[in-house]
């Protein structure tokens, strides 16, 4: 996914925009609206991404007191 807003099962929704060599992907989540971002290769997978950015997202919250039910 080249940019535009792609919500998971859980709700989070993940926007993609390809900068230059790069992916940058923002998590959202919709309770709190904290939100997150990551860069990542445009060769890595858009499943991988959002992976690797609800972890991070995970991490946000739980570190504000905030987890994620799973």
């Amino acid at each position: 996914m080249a940019s535009g807003e792609e919500p998971d099962g859980d709700g989070i929704i993940y926007e993609f925009i390809r900068i230059g060599g790069s992916v940058k992907v923002t998590a959202v989540d919709p309770v709190t609206y904290i939100e997150v971002s990551i860069v990542g290769s445009p060769l890595v997978s858009d499943a991988e991404l959002m992976r690797l950015a609800r972890r991070k997202l995970d991490y946000v919250l739980a570190k504000r007191g905030r987890p994620r039910a799973r």
